[in-house]
C-alpha cells in the first residue's frame, strides 16, 4: 500500500513510458548537475548531449526532476531548459523531497534524491558526475553528504567518476566500507577523483566488463543485500586535470567558502563554480567530458543488466 502511494507521485515522459512497455533498459540521470552543477547554457546543451549518447547506445535516458508537484521520470526539451535557466530551482535530497513535492516547487535531484526516485521507478542504473561524501574537516563540521547513507539503503547502481576531489576521499571510502557499500572500478584499479583520474585509493574490486559488473550487482541483490553499488570510472585522460593543481585550487576555494560563511548543501555548488573561475573554464570542460564518459559506462551496464535478466527469464 505504501509503495503504491509512493508510485502515485511519479509521472513518466512518453519516451520513458514507451521504453518501459517495450522493456528497454532505462538509465537514470540527475538534474542537480543541470541546475546547480554547470552554468547556462552549457548545462542544458550537455544534458541533451548526454541523453542523445544514451539513446545512441541503445537505452532510454530518464532525467529526473520535481516539477509541479510530481516526480518527473524523463524530461522534455522545454523542461530541461526550465531547469537549466531558472534561478528558482531547489536542490533536492532525501529530506527535501516531501517539502518540494507538497509545495509544487521546481526541484533538481541530488545523487540521493535521484536514487530514491529511480528506485521508485524501477530503474537500476543511475549515472552522475561524482558522488558526494565526507567533506574535509568533517570531524569539526559533521558535514557528510546524504548520498552515502542513500547508497547504504537504496538498491541502485551509481556510475560516477569517483568522488569529487573537494572531499576527503579516504574518509568517504571508509564510510562506504562501514555501511557495506561495494565500490567497483573499471578501467583502472584505483578509485577516481572527479577532475583527476586517480584518487590514490584502491577500489574494492576492479571489473572492466559490463557483463561482469552486472553479474556482481545481480548477485548482491539476489542475496537480499539491499543497498547501492558504486561503479567508478576515471575521466578520459585527455580531459583530466593535474591533481596538484586541483588540490591547490580546492584549498583556496574552501578557504573562501569558510570566509564567506558558506555551509551545508551550498558548499559544493560554490566550490565547483569557484574552481571553474580559477581555471578559466577548464574544469567545466573536464566535468562535461567525465559525465559523457560515465554515461557510456552506465548505459553499457544497463544493457548488460537487461541481458542478464532476459537470460534468467528465458531459463
Amino acid at each position: 500500500m505504501i509503495a503504491d502511494l509512493a508510485h502515485s507521485w511519479l509521472t513518466f515522459s512518453p519516451p520513458v513510458a514507451a521504453a518501459r512497455t517495450a522493456r528497454r533498459p532505462l538509465v537514470a540521470l540527475e538534474s542537480t548537475i543541470i541546475a546547480h552543477g554547470m552554468p547556462y547554457p552549457e548545462n542544458v546543451r550537455t544534458a541533451r548531449e548526454v541523453e542523445a549518447l544514451v539513446r545512441d547506445l541503445g537505452a532510454e535516458p530518464a532525467t529526473i526532476a520535481l516539477i509541479g508537484g510530481r516526480i518527473r521520470i524523463g524530461l522534455s526539451d522545454d523542461e530541461l531548459e526550465l531547469l537549466g535557466s531558472s534561478d528558482q530551482v531547489h536542490k533536492v535530497s532525501r529530506r527535501d523531497l516531501p517539502a518540494v513535492l507538497a509545495s509544487g516547487g521546481l526541484g533538481a535531484t541530488t545523487v540521493a534524491g535521484t536514487m530514491i526516485c529511480a528506485a521508485l521507478a524501477g530503474i537500476e542504473v543511475f549515472v552522475t558526475g561524482g558522488i558526494g561524501g565526507v567533506h574535509r574537516h568533517a570531524q569539526e563540521t559533521f558535514d557528510i553528504s546524504a548520498d552515502l547513507q542513500e547508497l547504504a539503503k537504496t538498491s541502485v547502481a551509481v556510475v560516477c567518476a569517483g568522488a569529487k576531489s573537494i572531499l576527503d576521499i579516504g574518509l568517504t571510502l571508509e564510510y562506504l566500507e562501514t555501511h557495506g557499500v561495494p565500490v567497483l572500478s573499471c578501467e583502472q584499479d584505483n578509485f577516481a577523483a572527479f577532475y583527476t583520474r586517480d584518487s590514490g585509493y584502491r577500489a574494492d574490486f576492479r571489473l572492466d566488463d559490463p557483463a561482469d559488473q552486472a553479474r556482481f550487482i545481480c548477485t548482491k541483490w539476489d542475496l537480499g543485500l539491499a543497498g547501492g553499488v558504486v561503479l567508478s570510472t576515471p575521466v578520459p585522460e585527455a580531459a583530466a586535470m593535474p591533481s596538484e593543481e586541483i588540490d591547490a585550487l580546492t584549498r583556496q576555494a574552501l578557504a573562501e567558502a569558510t570566509t564567506q560563511g558558506i555551509t551545508g548543501k551550498d558548499v559544493t555548488p560554490f566550490l565547483l563554480a569557484r574552481i571553474k573561475a580559477l581555471t578559466s573554464g577548464r574544469s567545466l570542460a573536464t566535468n562535461i567530458a567525465l559525465i559523457k564518459h560515465n554515461a557510456e559506462v552506465g548505459t553499457r551496464l544497463a544493457l548488460a543488466l537487461a541481458n542478464s535478466q532476459r537470460g534468467a527469464d528465458e531459463a
